[in-house]
């Protein structure tokens, strides 16, 4: 009897952390900052570290199922082993659904700086959004190995540019703008906190890249770890030189960010700020993509979407197919959003929304399935996100209705043999 060997992917260490690095490290960070300081003032900072340590368990029980289990499914796979094949339905169609939502918001936060730096007005923006949603999804149907070394260039680029920002500004960091330290009180340092899940998710994402690995139970851990002690160590930074250094100026300055690159490059803060722009929307955009290409792929290979997308779910191969559905997808809700006129943070919730539905339900079969130690991280993970997510309020809806999409979709496809037989009567 011959054993059967898994195929391996090509993702090594390096380019492995690059896109799992991507998809925490999302456009959002342009704006958050200020958003957190808005509404807790400089207790932001106690918002920063709570998610911070908060994404130790989710980021710690993503890892421990993906070892478990590498595979293209990612969520779906986990929710499957412990809930079954609806429950795995639903969960892998909340998070096909993220990429035409947050693929265009992400685009569009980028475009919004090129757009400024370059003095064009609203049609640039459209430009632009469609120009690195084009980049994107030609990174991956090209294949992950060429997309997996772009990613390792931007985040390497991005990197180097937020750590400038921060050690420019740092000595400028005056201790009287800590006063009053929270404002707004306990409620602030929720709110904020609410507003900070933006920035956390991501480790859902890239689940689904297991399976690309050449050795995953040797690799996830590691990378998961590096990537996780690389976005504390850029969130605190962030955190500390704007609640010190752009002090009560940070909660009405829509990008801070830019104020901080500004005691870096000074007149030349803009240009370096649409750069920073840009290699965010496209380190998102590539690991969101990569892994909710790969998720329609196992799906249908599943029965929980239609079985012609299923082309390409092999590690190491690129599913076209279900790249061009989520390219098709991705355009139309572009084209709404521009004419119906959707603001970014209608985009934005929305795509938290599905990623919180998606992560509690996956922390959950990480109780079911995991032991120990591990068991309890992945319940305190469970009822912490689930407690966030209610902030969302009727943004849940949007989860609720794709939830009934796939079941409905599930429910056909059992009628599928009933009606071949008959006809065969």
């Amino acid at each position: 009897m011959t054993t059967r060997l898994r195929p391996h992917g090509s993702l090594g260490t390096s380019r492995g952390t690059a896109l799992y690095l991507g998809a925490v490290l999302g456009p959002g960070v342009l704006a958050l900052p200020g958003l957190a300081a808005a509404a807790a003032g400089p207790a932001a900072l106690v918002a920063w570290a709570a998610m911070l340590l908060l994404s130790i368990p989710v980021a710690a029980t993503f890892a421990a199922l993906a070892t478990q289990r590498p595979d293209a499914g990612g969520v779906a796979t986990f929710t499957r082993a412990a809930f079954g094949d609806r429950a795995a339905a639903v969960c892998g169609w909340w998070f096909y659904a993220v990429i035409p939502v947050g693929a265009p918001s992400a685009a569009l936060v980028g475009a919004a700086y090129i757009a400024d730096a370059a003095g064009l007005g609203g049609a640039g923006i459209t430009v632009i959004a469609v120009a690195l949603l084009a980049i994107a999804f030609a990174a991956n149907h090209i294949g992950l190995r060429l997309s997996g070394g772009a990613q390792l260039v931007l985040m390497g680029l991005l990197i180097v540019l937020l750590a400038g920002a921060c050690a420019a500004a740092l000595p400028h960091f005056d201790v009287g703008n800590l006063t009053p330290f929270a404002p707004n009180g306990f409620a602030g340092v929720l709110s904020a906190a609410a507003v900070l899940f933006y920035a956390f998710s991501g480790w859902e994402a890239a689940s689904h890249l297991s399976g690309e690995f050449t050795d995953p139970a040797r690799q996830l851990r590691r990378v998961t770890a590096l990537a996780l002690a690389i976005v504390a160590a850029i969130y605190l930074a962030l955190a500390s030189a704007t609640a010190g250094v752009l002090g009560p100026a940070a909660a009405d300055s829509p990008v801070p960010l830019a104020d901080l690159l500004a005691y870096a490059f000074g007149p030349a803060a803009g240009p370096v700020t649409a750069v920073c722009a840009g290699l965010l929307a496209l380190g998102a955009m590539n690991t969101f993509i990569a892994g909710s290409s790969r998720l329609g792929a196992a799906l249908a290979r599943d029965g929980a979407m239609p079985a012609p997308l299923a082309k390409g779910v092999e590690p190491g191969r690129t599913p076209h197919r279900s790249l061009a559905v989520q390219a098709a997808a991705t355009a139309a809700v572009l084209a709404l959003a521009v004419i119906l006129r959707l603001d970014l943070d209608f985009l934005m919730r929305a795509t938290s929304a599905a990623l919180a539905s998606v992560t509690v339900l996956a922390c959950a079969a990480a109780v079911k399935l995991l032991q120990g130690r591990a068991r309890w991280g992945a319940a305190f993970a469970t009822a912490c996100t689930a407690a966030i997510a209610t902030a969302l309020g009727w943004y849940l809806l949007i989860p609720l209705a794709v939830a009934a999409l796939a079941l409905v979709y599930l429910r056909r496809r059992a009628k599928e043999p009933e009606r071949v037989l008959q006809d065969g009567r």
